[in-house]
């Protein structure tokens, strides 16, 4: 009779168990809110100076992960959005960042260029037609029938429509020029709401009264340099050309997003039924204007200040138009931050400079040597080199070949730590460091050729201004979860980027994205 018993609850327990999971409700409404270059070690450096409604409630009562690992090298905006939202790296996605080369045209082109469609207020042609796997955003519209609802709103066209998937109801972004919120015609008519919104509150019609200066004294700035000790003072609208791109990479960005977000939680049923709906918005936290932290320490710091307002305010806002007991948020970052050019003459560190187009030259001319006259490069950039296959093709030369013996040729050059081809990544031997470049290199999309640059060389851009310096030390970025069924938990050990689309397409309850293979986190009860 003990042993029946025994059994009894057993079983009562665990049927129990089993129908309380099954009867939790997934969340109404699933808010993604991706931070451009969040850095946990900032978000902590400048913890002092946070009111206790944003981070730190984040901190308090979410599910926090500190590290964030991102399987691929050379991660951008573009290539980190895609990773977040199709839980696959570019070697499936197809998005090896915010700009790649066409080897139709021989042009550089972003990662949302689609001439077949027209842009809402914007002359720029977009849709996600090169994200090649669906997002979790995708597979809430299939799994729903279409009835789910799904928006993204991001400072940056790259942003907004690879937040936005295949499938989206709409995607909206600053248009740089106009200071308009914009749209693609991929998504279907412009909202007759976000015209009205245009005519009267779009920034266009606010930046001249729009100032950005210190929230605090210039005392509580306690990461500044000795010589900086007058408070900035931003004004946009004394940038003529220029003003909505500083607008764009600046904190009062992130105000303008939740103010949008508001009028799509007015005049949209985001969150108003039991279907899951998904709102993905896009932060911005990097330097301004794309200056290095030694000119804006006083900015970065600030910035992190008015990040954690515009949380705060994004919390009070879904709170009293959804209720947060309805509510999935996953608040993360690209993972990536803008490259802080040091002057290596005046701190003799190792380093130099590295010229793609220099290399591509002699490469041209090594192969001319070796295989005869003709142009064997047809293009270069990004790191990649491009080799003209149908000149190979014609000569009946072997592709493969000709792609190691470059690969070995370009060792030599000053600055190369490494050069791949694409035989090699794809067909070669198996390391950890060759992992992560065959994770980022996609073979319809990248080049034959890729070169990894040794760290503290700055790549630098002919006929440009944009130089990077070449670090390999990973970003310390920051996973959480906060919201219905989330428990609160604080976890140190590294998680996958590709992790976050499963564990929130399981939260509503519906199959991951086509091209995930990762393991959902464990976030709940």
């Amino acid at each position: 009779m003990i042993k029946k018993g025994l059994i009894t609850s057993i079983l009562a327990l665990t049927f129990g168990g089993m129908q309380a999971q099954t009867n939790a409700a997934p969340p109404k409404l699933v808010v993604m809110l991706t931070v451009d270059q969040l850095r946990a070690d900032y978000q902590e450096a400048f913890s002092s100076l946070y009111g206790e409604k944003g981070f730190k409630r984040l901190m308090r009562e979410g599910h926090v992960f500190t590290q964030m690992d991102i399987p691929f090298n050379g991660v951008d905006r573009a290539s980190a959005m895609a990773t977040l939202f199709s839980g696959t790296t570019p070697s499936l996605n197809g998005i090896i960042g915010n700009y790649r080369m066409d080897v139709n045209t021989l042009r550089a082109i972003s990662c949302v260029d689609d001439s077949a469609f027209m842009g809402n207020y914007t002359d720029e042609s977009s849709s996600p037609s090169q994200l090649l796997t669906s997002t979790f955003t995708d597979e809430l519209k299939i799994a729903t029938r279409n009835q789910a609802i799904v928006y993204a709103i991001a400072p940056t066209r790259d942003a907004a429509v690879l937040s936005a998937g295949h499938s989206a109801d709409g995607a909206f972004w600053l248009n740089q020029t106009t200071g308009k919120w914009c749209g693609t015609t991929y998504y279907g008519e412009f909202p007759w709401w976000m015209s009205i919104y245009n005519d009267r509150k779009s920034p266009d019609l606010r930046i001249r009264d729009m100032v950005w200066q210190p929230t605090h004294s210039v005392s509580a700035y306690t990461f500044l340099p000795e010589w900086r000790d007058i408070p900035f003072k931003y004004q946009f609208d004394n940038e003529r050309l220029n003003k909505y791109r500083r607008l764009v990479t600046s904190p009062l960005i992130n105000d303008e997003v939740n103010m949008l977000t508001e009028e799509v939680l007015e005049n949209s049923l985001l969150g108003r039924d039991n279907t899951p709906d998904v709102l993905a918005l896009t932060y911005y936290a990097g330097n301004y204007n794309h200056r290095s932290v030694q000119e804006c320490a006083m900015e970065m710091q600030d910035t992190y200040v008015r990040l954690d307002r515009s949380i705060a305010a994004l919390l009070d806002m879904l709170e009293h138009k959804i209720g947060l007991h309805n509510v999935l948020l996953c608040v993360t970052s690209t993972g990536y931050a803008d490259p802080d050019n040091a002057d290596l003459a005046l701190y003799r560190t190792p380093g130099g400079e590295f010229h793609l187009n220099r290399c591509a030259t002699l490469l041209n001319m090594y192969l001319m040597a070796t295989y005869g006259e003709g142009q064997y490069v047809e293009a270069y950039y990004n790191k990649q080199i491009y080799l003209n296959h149908r000149l190979i093709e014609n000569k009946h030369l072997d592709l493969a070949e000709i792609q190691d013996k470059s690969a070995t040729f370009l060792m030599q050059f000053s600055g190369v730590n490494e050069a791949y081809s694409a035989h090699r990544l794809l067909l070669g031997s198996w390391s950890p460091q060759v992992e992560r470049i065959r994770n980022a290199y996609h073979r319809k999309v990248s080049g034959d050729l890729y070169i990894d640059v040794l760290p503290g060389w700055t790549i630098v851009e002919p006929n440009s201004t944009d130089h990077r310096t070449v670090r390999y030390t990973p970003l310390q970025a920051p996973l959480l979860f906060f919201g219905t069924g989330v428990k609160t938990a604080t976890v140190r050990t590294p998680v996958s980027m590709l992790s976050i689309a499963p564990t929130l397409t399981g939260a509503m309850r519906i199959r991951a994205p086509s091209g995930n293979t990762a393991g959902k986190l464990t976030i709940d009860n």
